[in-house]
């Protein structure tokens, strides 16, 4: 039975469950709270490997209390030194004063709302901490002007203790505008919707291009839409990559199990864009290269081998599609393997793979 995407949660009423949620607990209670909070759904909770740092941080003491925004609080003291950065620099950098700035990185809530894989509702956090930095001024370089202040790239965050964390772990709702909460299958027609009117703007224009060939019988003139006939039917990558999930055996698996998607819906150069990048959930150790292989057969291996890592058949298909992780050529391989007869496929999976081949799309 499916759960009509007017029911889906809204902006208020997760904020609210993540206001509630106790830092020592929180990376646990989440999916359960969630899942009281609104009925019909069961969530569960996938983070990624995205760092990120908000550029919002703090002034703080060696007792840890908090003197003010650091933006604010080094532009007042460098004016009180009448704007001297060489002694402002003298003063600070063998003091005890440091800044403390919150990191995060990428969670996804997802919960099934019906048997399709497009049937799904998902919530973008950001699972973020504050934490003690660094000291406000370089100790081994005097700035050369007060914007090296305000953006402290001397400090290494990767190297974080426990010590220094002055606060969380809390969740965060996303602030991308239309990407915070989705119902997928929503999300999708609103990818095709848009695609469709940006393209149908442009018919205009399109109607009156043409393109100069040359051929055996001399030079001619095409029209756009004549040797393009399928433009105005593109579909969005954002939908062929569910199609291709359905029509293939990765289909015997739900898809936020594997993978999470990082929705954007803004604007650019006057032109709406939408659409997402997939992330998965789980990747394997090593990238699979194409030139890594003497022939297909070794190919059909590795794909093989890759499947196998990441808990999911033809799964190699999809991360070849991000291309972080399996190369296209890998995919234009197998494809012309298939083609010669040299290797086979499961006969749904075959299908998508030389569709692809024949239409590629990547993220």
């Amino acid at each position: 039975m499916s759960i009509e995407p007017s029911r889906l949660p809204d902006a208020a009423s997760v904020e609210t469950v993540l206001a509630e949620l106790k830092p020592a607990s929180a990376d646990l209670a989440l999916a359960p709270a969630l899942s009281r909070a609104f009925p019909g759904f069961s969530f569960t909770v996938a983070a990624i490997d995205d760092a990120y740092w908000r550029d919002e941080r703090t002034i703080i003491d060696g007792g840890r209390t908090r003197l003010g925004d650091h933006h604010a609080w080094v532009t007042r003291e460098l004016e009180a030194m009448g704007g001297d950065l060489t002694a402002f620099w003298a003063r600070h950098r063998a003091g005890d004063l440091r800044f403390a700035e919150w990191r995060g990185a990428s969670a996804f809530a997802t919960a099934a709302t019906g048997p399709g894989t497009a049937d799904f509702v998902q919530i973008t956090l950001g699972r973020e901490s504050e934490w003690r930095a660094g000291p406000i001024v370089d100790p081994h370089y005097r700035p050369n002007d007060i914007e090296k202040l305000l953006e402290p790239t001397w400090i290494a965050r990767d190297d974080q203790v426990e010590a220094d964390r002055l606060a969380g772990p809390v969740y965060r709702l996303s602030q991308r505008r239309g990407g915070a909460i989705v119902h997928m299958r929503g999300f999708l027609g609103r990818c095709a919707r848009v695609e469709r009117e940006n393209r149908e703007a442009r018919r205009p224009e399109l109607e009156s291009r043409v393109i100069h060939e040359v051929g055996p019988e001399g030079a001619r003139e095409i029209s756009f839409l004549d040797a393009v006939p399928g433009w105005f039917d593109f579909v969005p990558r954002e939908v062929r990559f569910f199609e291709d999930w359905e029509r293939s055996s990765a289909s015997a698996e739900r898809i936020f199990d594997h993978w999470a998607f990082d929705i954007r819906d803004d604007e650019h150069r006057g032109r709406r864009e939408v659409g997402f990048i997939p992330r998965p959930l789980r990747a394997p150790a090593e990238k699979l290269p194409a030139d890594d292989a003497p022939s297909v057969y070794r190919l059909m291996e590795r794909v093989e081998a890759v499947d196998r890592e990441i808990g999911l058949k033809f799964g190699w298909f999809f991360l070849m599609t991000h291309g972080n992780w399996v190369d296209p050529d890998v995919g234009h391989a197998i494809a012309a393997g298939l083609r010669a007869q040299r290797v086979r496929l499961p006969d749904r999976d075959a299908k998508v793979l030389l569709r692809w081949d024949d239409a590629r799309y990547l993220f």
